[in-house]
């Protein structure tokens, strides 16, 4: 009998180890619109993914939004499920989020998660909150410790969509959120609540005093610009412009550029529709609020965000990706802006093989990889071959 166990634990762990390195061997051949040849080689996959980040040594971080973190090797493998990591009841659109570094992480290892809470007075009801905690990394194992929870979308909604919680820090180190309209609609107007915003605060999430509301209540506070939908993307260009996409209602999907204390119009204004037939006016009606820089109609249904830093392939630096949910694609954008300081935002290319894309990340070498949607998501590392 003890023959036969060993036997099959012999097996079991065979089995794993061909099929880890099978799929970290596979290959993805991925087809341009414009022409372009990309490869990519297949890393490893995870259930369902929603983030990703990379340490200043290499190592990366991957969230799934069924609720486990797991810490990546040099070579983007799965090492470690890192442990006390907050608790999330996946729903719908929410679970655990994003995941970004703080700045001077080299020297204080704290990292920031974004998860949805439920409400503990009414099940039915749930928000985003952010939590940020240090890191440790030791032979035996990853975990969280410190953990403070410094931010809540407010107030919590019924339904299970449109959170956006997703983070970056800007180059003068002021954590930005994008905070999603809950699929409420008229909250993306209202300064009472923090919803349908992008926001500003400190590294310890209190509100900096120079926001552009600032002094009119905790919440109001936060606020840096308002009228937005479901923001899943949100990235610094190198010279220090914060831009972000959104989803729209029925198409109309979004690019924006995010200036201080503007109104971008939803749900009074949008490029698309109401999944109703109803029609909203667009921005051109009303240009008392910021149109979009680029706008998709049909709708590509955007997760995920970069804006190309890297040198590897300098064709690209400069250059935004966007992942594509409904579109099943990575799309490409450039940007450009004439003497008047005008932008001039243009899809350039999309790459597509047939998956959906909610991520997409870029390491300090100017790899880029993208991670697909859904159960079997797999990282992949892009190479572009010319």
């Amino acid at each position: 009998m003890r023959h036969k166990i060993a036997f099959l634990f012999t097996m079991l762990a065979t089995s794993f180890v061909a099929v880890a390195q099978s799929e970290s061997s596979a290959q993805v051949e991925i087809d341009g619109s414009q022409g372009t040849s990309l490869t990519g080689a297949v890393m490893t996959s995870f259930d369902k993914p929603w983030a990703m980040t990379f340490l200043p040594d290499g190592h990366s971080l991957v969230t799934e939004k069924t609720g486990k973190l797991w810490l990546l090797d040099e070579n983007q493998q799965k090492r470690f499920s890192v442990s006390n990591v907050p608790d999330v009841t996946p729903r719908g659109q929410g679970g655990l989020g994003d995941v970004i570094i703080h700045p001077e992480f080299n020297t204080n290892n704290t990292l920031y998660l974004s998860y949805v809470e439920r409400d503990p007075q009414n099940d039915a009801y749930s928000g985003a909150v952010i939590e940020r905690a240090k890191l440790s990394i030791s032979d035996s194992g990853a975990s969280l410790s410190e953990r403070e929870l410094i931010w809540r979308q407010s107030p919590t909604m019924t339904g299970n969509g449109h959170y956006s919680h997703r983070m970056a820090f800007s180059p003068d180190g002021y954590l930005f959120i994008t905070s999603g309209d809950r699929q409420k609609f008229m909250p993306a107007q209202n300064m009472a609540m923090n919803l349908g915003k992008v926001l500003r605060l400190n590294a310890d999430g209190s509100a900096p005093k120079d926001n552009p509301f600032f002094g009119n209540g905790s919440v109001t506070n936060q606020i840096w610009t308002l009228g937005h939908r479901n923001l899943l993307g949100i990235d610094f260009d190198k010279q220090g412009n914060l831009w972000t996409h959104e989803m729209g209602p029925k198409h109309g999907d979004e690019l924006n550029i995010i200036e201080r204390g503007r109104n971008y119009g939803y749900p009074i204004v949008s490029q698309g529709d109401h999944y109703s037939g109803v029609k909203i006016p667009n921005h051109e009606d009303n240009p008392v609020f910021k149109a979009p820089e680029l706008a998709w109609v049909p709708a590509i249904s955007p997760a995920g965000f970069i804006i190309y830093k890297g040198d590897l392939y300098s064709d690209w630096t400069g250059n935004g990706f966007i992942g594509g949910l409904s579109s099943k694609a990575l799309i490409r954008v450039t940007f450009s802006q004439n003497d008047e300081g005008d932008w001039n935002v243009e899809e350039a290319e999309r790459y597509e093989w047939g998956k959906r894309v909610r991520e997409v990340e870029q390491d300090d070498k100017g790899n880029i990889y993208v991670l697909e949607d859904k159960e079997g998501g797999r990282l992949i590392k892009l190479q572009h071959k010319g």
